[in-house]
């Protein structure tokens, strides 16, 4: 089963990575790769503190879901609830661009 949600994960990644700008999608797309580990678990460790102190001015709310979205390549058990996370961000996404095409 984790095998299902780590395929729906990058899926979803993959679907982000086509709606960034070519560098930051670039950027993305290497540190989801296995020998970008030694980055990616530090790097998610800063943002979900960061997210912690999103009280602080130049923090936000934001940087915890990407730390925790990072940490889910690496740890199982958080990849099904980020893929449930991510498709339903996806389905809204979606269904916004389909409204606004209607208008």
């Amino acid at each position: 089963m984790s095998e299902h949600h780590r395929a729906e994960l990058d899926r979803h990644f993959a679907w982000f990575e086509g709606k960034l700008p070519p560098r930051p999608a670039r950027f993305v797309g290497w540190l989801r790769k296995p020998s970008s580990r030694l980055v990616r678990i530090p790097a998610a460790t800063l943002l979900i503190a960061g997210g912690i102190f999103s009280f602080l001015p130049v923090l936000g709310l934001w940087m915890l879901p990407l730390g925790l979205l990072l940490f889910a390549q690496d740890i199982p058990p958080l990849q099904k609830p980020m893929a449930r996370m991510l498709g339903w961000i996806e389905r809204k996404w979606i269904a916004r661009q389909r409204a606004k095409a209607a208008q």
